[in-house]
Protein backbone atom coordinates (compact mmCIF):
# COMPACT_ATOMS: atom_id res chain seq x y z
CA UNK A 1 0.00 0.00 0.00
CA UNK A 2 3.40 2.23 0.66
CA UNK A 3 4.27 1.55 -2.61
CA UNK A 4 0.91 2.80 -4.11
CA UNK A 5 0.59 6.17 -2.15
CA UNK A 6 4.44 6.89 -3.49
CA UNK A 7 2.90 6.36 -6.63
CA UNK A 8 -0.15 8.19 -6.74
CA UNK A 9 1.90 11.16 -5.41
CA UNK A 10 4.09 11.20 -8.32
CA UNK A 11 1.12 11.33 -10.48
CA UNK A 12 -0.55 14.02 -8.80
CA UNK A 13 2.82 16.32 -8.84
CA UNK A 14 3.07 15.11 -12.90
CA UNK A 15 -0.35 16.02 -13.57
CA UNK A 16 0.38 19.55 -11.70
CA UNK A 17 3.41 19.83 -13.99
CA UNK A 18 1.83 19.14 -17.04
CA UNK A 19 -1.65 21.47 -15.90
CA UNK A 20 1.17 24.56 -14.99
CA UNK A 21 2.23 24.33 -18.95
CA UNK A 22 -0.38 23.55 -20.57
CA UNK A 23 -1.82 27.03 -19.37
CA UNK A 24 0.89 29.32 -19.08
CA UNK A 25 1.52 29.94 -23.06
CA UNK A 26 -0.64 31.51 -25.05
CA UNK A 27 -0.86 32.57 -28.31
CA UNK A 28 -1.69 36.23 -28.90
CA UNK A 29 -2.78 37.57 -32.26
CA UNK A 30 -1.47 41.10 -32.65
CA UNK A 31 -4.77 43.46 -33.47
CA UNK A 32 -6.49 40.54 -33.47
CA UNK A 33 -8.89 40.66 -36.76
CA UNK A 34 -7.35 44.19 -37.53
CA UNK A 35 -3.98 42.22 -38.08
CA UNK A 36 -0.34 44.01 -38.66
CA UNK A 37 -1.40 47.05 -40.84
CA UNK A 38 -1.15 50.78 -40.94
CA UNK A 39 -4.12 51.96 -38.09
CA UNK A 40 -5.80 55.31 -38.77
CA UNK A 41 -5.47 55.88 -35.41
CA UNK A 42 -1.88 55.35 -35.32
CA UNK A 43 0.64 53.68 -33.25
CA UNK A 44 -1.99 54.31 -29.98
CA UNK A 45 -3.85 51.33 -31.35
CA UNK A 46 -1.45 49.08 -31.15
CA UNK A 47 -0.96 50.45 -27.29
CA UNK A 48 -4.51 50.19 -26.63
CA UNK A 49 -4.65 46.21 -28.20
CA UNK A 50 -0.97 45.15 -25.60
CA UNK A 51 -2.25 47.18 -22.81
CA UNK A 52 -5.32 44.85 -22.85
CA UNK A 53 -3.03 41.55 -22.13
CA UNK A 54 -0.47 40.00 -20.20
CA UNK A 55 2.49 38.33 -22.44
CA UNK A 56 4.98 35.93 -20.15
CA UNK A 57 7.84 34.14 -20.94
CA UNK A 58 6.98 31.38 -23.23
CA UNK A 59 4.29 33.11 -24.94
CA UNK A 60 3.91 33.74 -29.38
CA UNK A 61 3.11 36.56 -30.95
CA UNK A 62 1.20 35.87 -34.20
CA UNK A 63 1.64 39.02 -37.06
CA UNK A 64 -0.90 38.49 -40.24
CA UNK A 65 -0.30 40.52 -42.97
CA UNK A 66 -0.03 40.68 -47.05
CA UNK A 67 3.26 39.38 -47.28
CA UNK A 68 5.08 41.82 -49.49
CA UNK A 69 3.37 44.81 -48.18
CA UNK A 70 4.85 44.23 -44.52
CA UNK A 71 7.04 42.71 -42.23
CA UNK A 72 7.90 42.34 -38.64
CA UNK A 73 11.04 43.72 -37.60
CA UNK A 74 12.08 43.51 -34.00
CA UNK A 75 14.19 46.45 -32.93
CA UNK A 76 16.13 48.23 -30.04
CA UNK A 77 13.99 51.04 -28.16
CA UNK A 78 16.25 53.77 -29.87
CA UNK A 79 15.29 52.62 -33.25
CA UNK A 80 11.68 51.99 -32.11
CA UNK A 81 11.12 55.92 -30.88
CA UNK A 82 12.85 56.98 -34.12
CA UNK A 83 11.30 54.57 -36.60
CA UNK A 84 14.66 53.71 -37.54
CA UNK A 85 14.10 50.25 -39.62
CA UNK A 86 17.79 49.68 -41.25
CA UNK A 87 19.14 47.95 -38.10
CA UNK A 88 17.09 45.35 -36.58
CA UNK A 89 17.46 42.47 -34.27
CA UNK A 90 15.80 40.44 -36.27
CA UNK A 91 12.92 40.37 -39.52
CA UNK A 92 10.10 38.36 -40.74
CA UNK A 93 9.19 38.83 -43.62
CA UNK A 94 6.16 36.06 -44.68
CA UNK A 95 2.88 36.15 -43.11
CA UNK A 96 1.57 34.81 -40.71
CA UNK A 97 4.63 35.98 -38.23
CA UNK A 98 4.99 34.04 -35.02
CA UNK A 99 7.25 35.46 -32.59
CA UNK A 100 7.99 33.31 -29.46
CA UNK A 101 8.80 35.28 -26.39
CA UNK A 102 11.94 33.79 -24.57
CA UNK A 103 13.13 37.16 -22.29
CA UNK A 104 11.49 39.07 -20.19
CA UNK A 105 10.99 42.87 -20.09
CA UNK A 106 10.09 45.38 -23.04
CA UNK A 107 10.10 44.44 -26.37
CA UNK A 108 10.11 46.80 -29.45
CA UNK A 109 8.92 45.95 -32.94
CA UNK A 110 7.58 47.83 -36.10
CA UNK A 111 7.04 47.44 -40.01
CA UNK A 112 10.60 48.55 -41.38
CA UNK A 113 9.03 49.60 -44.94
CA UNK A 114 9.49 53.21 -45.03
CA UNK A 115 6.56 55.35 -43.67
CA UNK A 116 4.76 52.35 -42.22
CA UNK A 117 6.43 52.74 -38.51
CA UNK A 118 5.89 56.64 -38.26
CA UNK A 119 2.01 56.26 -39.72
CA UNK A 120 1.72 53.59 -36.50
CA UNK A 121 2.45 50.43 -37.64
CA UNK A 122 4.42 49.72 -34.53
CA UNK A 123 3.80 47.80 -30.96
CA UNK A 124 5.54 47.71 -27.55
CA UNK A 125 5.07 45.46 -25.23
CA UNK A 126 6.28 43.92 -21.36
CA UNK A 127 6.74 40.78 -20.97
CA UNK A 128 7.54 39.00 -17.74
CA UNK A 129 8.67 35.88 -15.99
CA UNK A 130 5.70 32.94 -15.61
CA UNK A 131 4.33 31.91 -12.82
CA UNK A 132 6.45 29.06 -10.93
CA UNK A 133 4.57 28.56 -8.11
CA UNK A 134 4.99 24.97 -6.83
CA UNK A 135 2.34 22.93 -6.61
CA UNK A 136 1.80 21.42 -2.90
CA UNK A 137 1.74 17.53 -2.86
CA UNK A 138 -0.02 15.96 -0.70
CA UNK A 139 1.00 14.26 2.21
CA UNK A 140 0.59 10.67 2.24
CA UNK A 141 -1.55 9.34 5.44
CA UNK A 142 -1.04 6.22 7.15
CA UNK A 143 -4.56 4.62 6.66
CA UNK A 144 -5.27 4.96 3.27
CA UNK A 145 -8.92 6.82 2.84
CA UNK A 146 -11.74 4.48 1.42
CA UNK A 147 -12.59 5.88 -1.62
CA UNK A 148 -16.41 7.16 -2.19
CA UNK A 149 -18.62 7.26 -4.81
CA UNK A 150 -20.95 10.64 -5.04
CA UNK A 151 -23.65 9.83 -6.98
CA UNK A 152 -23.88 12.21 -10.14
CA UNK A 153 -27.74 14.68 -10.23
CA UNK A 154 -29.33 14.13 -13.33
CA UNK A 155 -28.98 16.77 -15.85
CA UNK A 156 -31.19 19.50 -15.75
CA UNK A 157 -33.46 19.59 -19.09
CA UNK A 158 -31.96 22.67 -21.26
CA UNK A 159 -34.75 25.52 -21.33
CA UNK A 160 -35.58 25.77 -25.00
CA UNK A 161 -34.20 29.29 -26.73
CA UNK A 162 -36.85 31.26 -28.47
CA UNK A 163 -35.27 31.99 -31.79
CA UNK A 164 -34.65 35.35 -32.85
CA UNK A 165 -37.41 37.07 -34.58
CA UNK A 166 -36.63 37.70 -38.42
CA UNK A 167 -35.59 41.13 -39.64
CA UNK A 168 -39.04 42.58 -40.90
CA UNK A 169 -39.41 44.78 -44.11
CA UNK A 170 -39.74 47.56 -41.76
CA UNK A 171 -36.49 47.24 -40.18
CA UNK A 172 -33.97 50.13 -40.68
CA UNK A 173 -30.70 49.07 -42.86
CA UNK A 174 -27.23 48.91 -40.85
CA UNK A 175 -25.49 52.31 -41.54
CA UNK A 176 -22.24 52.50 -43.90
CA UNK A 177 -19.35 53.61 -42.25
CA UNK A 178 -17.00 55.98 -44.32
CA UNK A 179 -14.72 54.34 -46.16
CA UNK A 180 -10.67 55.20 -46.54
CA UNK A 181 -9.29 54.51 -50.03
CA UNK A 182 -5.62 53.80 -50.85
CA UNK A 183 -4.73 55.92 -53.91
CA UNK A 184 -3.01 53.62 -56.94
CA UNK A 185 -3.72 50.72 -53.92
CA UNK A 186 -0.28 49.18 -54.37
CA UNK A 187 1.22 51.40 -57.01
CA UNK A 188 0.70 54.52 -54.62
CA UNK A 189 0.95 58.30 -55.70
CA UNK A 190 3.38 58.27 -58.65
CA UNK A 191 3.83 58.61 -62.11
CA UNK A 192 2.05 55.60 -63.65
CA UNK A 193 3.62 53.95 -66.99
CA UNK A 194 0.55 53.62 -68.60
CA UNK A 195 -0.31 57.16 -68.25
CA UNK A 196 -3.00 59.21 -66.23
CA UNK A 197 -5.36 56.14 -67.12
CA UNK A 198 -4.21 54.05 -64.07
CA UNK A 199 -5.80 56.42 -61.74
CA UNK A 200 -9.26 56.84 -64.06
CA UNK A 201 -9.36 53.42 -64.23
CA UNK A 202 -8.78 52.92 -60.19
CA UNK A 203 -11.13 55.82 -59.54
CA UNK A 204 -14.04 54.03 -61.48
CA UNK A 205 -14.27 50.70 -59.91
CA UNK A 206 -14.86 52.60 -56.70
CA UNK A 207 -17.70 54.42 -55.26
CA UNK A 208 -17.12 57.72 -52.76
CA UNK A 209 -19.37 59.48 -50.70
CA UNK A 210 -18.54 62.63 -48.05
CA UNK A 211 -17.04 61.11 -45.02
CA UNK A 212 -14.37 59.17 -47.13
CA UNK A 213 -10.79 59.59 -46.86
CA UNK A 214 -8.41 59.67 -49.58
CA UNK A 215 -4.51 58.19 -48.36
CA UNK A 216 -2.16 59.22 -51.30
CA UNK A 217 1.41 57.38 -50.85
CA UNK A 218 4.51 58.92 -51.96
CA UNK A 219 7.98 59.43 -51.27
CA UNK A 220 8.67 63.02 -49.53
CA UNK A 221 10.16 65.36 -51.39
CA UNK A 222 9.61 63.52 -54.77
CA UNK A 223 5.99 64.29 -55.14
CA UNK A 224 3.05 66.43 -53.61
CA UNK A 225 -0.54 66.40 -53.80
CA UNK A 226 -2.38 69.41 -55.09
CA UNK A 227 -6.21 69.72 -55.51
CA UNK A 228 -7.01 72.45 -58.48
CA UNK A 229 -10.21 72.94 -60.67
CA UNK A 230 -11.44 71.31 -63.40
CA UNK A 231 -9.32 74.06 -65.76
CA UNK A 232 -6.39 73.17 -64.50
CA UNK A 233 -6.49 69.89 -64.15
CA UNK A 234 -7.34 69.63 -67.79
CA UNK A 235 -4.40 71.67 -68.53
CA UNK A 236 -1.66 70.27 -65.74
CA UNK A 237 -1.40 73.96 -64.41
CA UNK A 238 -0.43 74.21 -60.97
CA UNK A 239 -0.14 77.65 -60.14
CA UNK A 240 -2.46 78.77 -57.06
CA UNK A 241 -4.22 75.29 -56.24
CA UNK A 242 -7.04 75.20 -54.06
CA UNK A 243 -4.99 72.91 -51.62
CA UNK A 244 -1.60 71.68 -52.05
CA UNK A 245 0.03 68.73 -49.56
CA UNK A 246 3.75 67.71 -49.42
CA UNK A 247 4.25 65.54 -46.12
CA UNK A 248 3.23 61.71 -46.86
CA UNK A 249 1.16 60.04 -45.84
CA UNK A 250 -1.82 62.60 -47.25
CA UNK A 251 -4.84 61.71 -45.87
CA UNK A 252 -7.70 64.06 -47.71
CA UNK A 253 -11.24 63.83 -46.08
CA UNK A 254 -13.90 64.18 -48.98
CA UNK A 255 -16.13 66.74 -46.99
CA UNK A 256 -18.55 67.80 -50.09
CA UNK A 257 -20.46 66.24 -53.11
CA UNK A 258 -19.45 66.61 -57.03
CA UNK A 259 -16.23 66.47 -58.88
CA UNK A 260 -13.01 66.73 -57.51
CA UNK A 261 -9.47 67.42 -58.84
CA UNK A 262 -5.61 66.11 -58.22
CA UNK A 263 -2.66 66.63 -59.16
CA UNK A 264 0.91 66.35 -58.36
CA UNK A 265 2.61 69.93 -58.76
CA UNK A 266 6.07 68.83 -60.08
CA UNK A 267 7.34 69.56 -63.34
CA UNK A 268 6.01 67.13 -65.62
CA UNK A 269 4.22 64.87 -63.31
CA UNK A 270 0.86 65.68 -64.09
CA UNK A 271 1.36 65.30 -68.04
CA UNK A 272 2.93 62.34 -67.20
CA UNK A 273 -0.47 60.89 -65.84
CA UNK A 274 0.06 61.43 -62.16
CA UNK A 275 -3.85 63.37 -61.90
CA UNK A 276 -6.52 61.84 -60.59
CA UNK A 277 -10.40 62.91 -60.67
CA UNK A 278 -12.86 61.96 -58.40
CA UNK A 279 -17.06 61.90 -58.17
CA UNK A 280 -17.83 62.23 -54.44
CA UNK A 281 -22.01 61.53 -53.61
CA UNK A 282 -23.70 61.76 -50.55
CA UNK A 283 -22.45 60.63 -47.75
CA UNK A 284 -24.46 57.75 -45.24
CA UNK A 285 -25.66 60.47 -43.21
CA UNK A 286 -27.16 64.01 -43.80
CA UNK A 287 -25.65 65.22 -40.52
CA UNK A 288 -22.16 64.15 -40.75
CA UNK A 289 -20.03 67.65 -39.97
CA UNK A 290 -17.60 68.38 -42.83
CA UNK A 291 -13.98 67.85 -41.75
CA UNK A 292 -10.80 69.95 -43.74
CA UNK A 293 -8.73 67.96 -45.08
CA UNK A 294 -5.42 67.10 -43.14
CA UNK A 295 -1.99 65.96 -43.64
CA UNK A 296 -1.04 63.16 -41.98
CA UNK A 297 2.42 62.78 -39.37
CA UNK A 298 5.64 64.30 -41.04
CA UNK A 299 7.53 61.19 -40.64
CA UNK A 300 8.87 59.42 -43.54
CA UNK A 301 6.70 57.56 -46.37
CA UNK A 302 6.60 54.58 -48.28
CA UNK A 303 9.32 55.08 -51.06
CA UNK A 304 7.69 55.25 -54.90
CA UNK A 305 9.16 51.27 -55.47
CA UNK A 306 7.44 50.17 -51.89
CA UNK A 307 4.64 48.76 -51.48
CA UNK A 308 1.70 50.37 -50.11
CA UNK A 309 -1.15 48.16 -47.89
CA UNK A 310 -4.01 47.66 -49.89
CA UNK A 311 -7.67 50.16 -48.50
CA UNK A 312 -10.47 47.97 -49.60
CA UNK A 313 -10.56 46.10 -46.73
CA UNK A 314 -13.75 43.85 -47.19
CA UNK A 315 -14.56 44.65 -43.12
CA UNK A 316 -15.49 48.49 -44.22
CA UNK A 317 -13.05 49.66 -41.42
CA UNK A 318 -11.23 52.48 -41.90
CA UNK A 319 -7.63 50.88 -41.59
CA UNK A 320 -6.07 49.53 -44.74
CA UNK A 321 -6.78 46.00 -45.50
CA UNK A 322 -4.20 42.99 -44.12
CA UNK A 323 -5.46 41.17 -46.68
CA UNK A 324 -3.35 39.89 -49.59
CA UNK A 325 -2.94 42.45 -52.52
CA UNK A 326 -4.84 39.58 -54.37
CA UNK A 327 -8.33 40.45 -52.32
CA UNK A 328 -8.23 36.88 -50.17
CA UNK A 329 -8.13 37.69 -46.37
CA UNK A 330 -5.06 36.14 -44.53
CA UNK A 331 -7.29 34.57 -41.46
CA UNK A 332 -5.93 35.32 -38.14
CA UNK A 333 -5.35 31.54 -36.44
CA UNK A 334 -8.25 31.35 -33.74
CA UNK A 335 -6.94 31.30 -29.81
CA UNK A 336 -5.88 28.04 -28.18
CA UNK A 337 -7.98 28.41 -25.31
CA UNK A 338 -10.47 25.77 -26.29
CA UNK A 339 -7.38 23.23 -27.02
CA UNK A 340 -6.05 24.14 -23.49
CA UNK A 341 -9.54 23.52 -22.20
CA UNK A 342 -9.79 20.27 -23.58
CA UNK A 343 -6.20 19.02 -22.62
CA UNK A 344 -7.01 20.29 -18.87
CA UNK A 345 -10.05 17.80 -19.05
CA UNK A 346 -8.06 15.21 -20.62
CA UNK A 347 -5.85 15.50 -18.02
CA UNK A 348 -7.84 15.52 -15.24
CA UNK A 349 -9.66 11.96 -16.73
CA UNK A 350 -6.31 10.41 -16.74
CA UNK A 351 -5.65 11.61 -13.12
CA UNK A 352 -9.18 10.32 -11.50
CA UNK A 353 -8.51 6.57 -13.73
CA UNK A 354 -5.40 6.01 -12.15
CA UNK A 355 -6.29 6.91 -8.98
CA UNK A 356 -9.34 4.53 -9.39
CA UNK A 357 -7.21 2.21 -10.25
CA UNK A 358 -5.11 2.15 -6.89
CA UNK A 359 -7.27 2.54 -4.60
CA UNK A 360 -9.29 -0.71 -6.20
Amino acid sequence: MAKNLNALVFVLLTVATLLHGSLAQTKHVVGDTTGWTIPTGGAQFYTNWASKKTFTVGDTLVFNFASGAHDVSKVTKTAYDGCDGTTTLSKVTNSPASVTLNETGQQYFLCSIPGHCSAGQKISINVVKASTSPVAAPKPSATPPKASVTPVAAPTPATAVSPAPAPTADSPAPATGAVTYTVGDTIGWTIPTNGAAAYTTWASRKSFKVGDVLVFNFQSSAHNVEEVTKEKYDSCNSASPIATFSTPPVRVTLNKTGTHYYICGFPGHCNGGQKLTIKVGGGSSSNSPATSPSPASSSPSPSAGATPPSADSPSGSNVPSSQSPGGSATSPPPENSGAASLGVAGLFVTFLSVAAAFFC
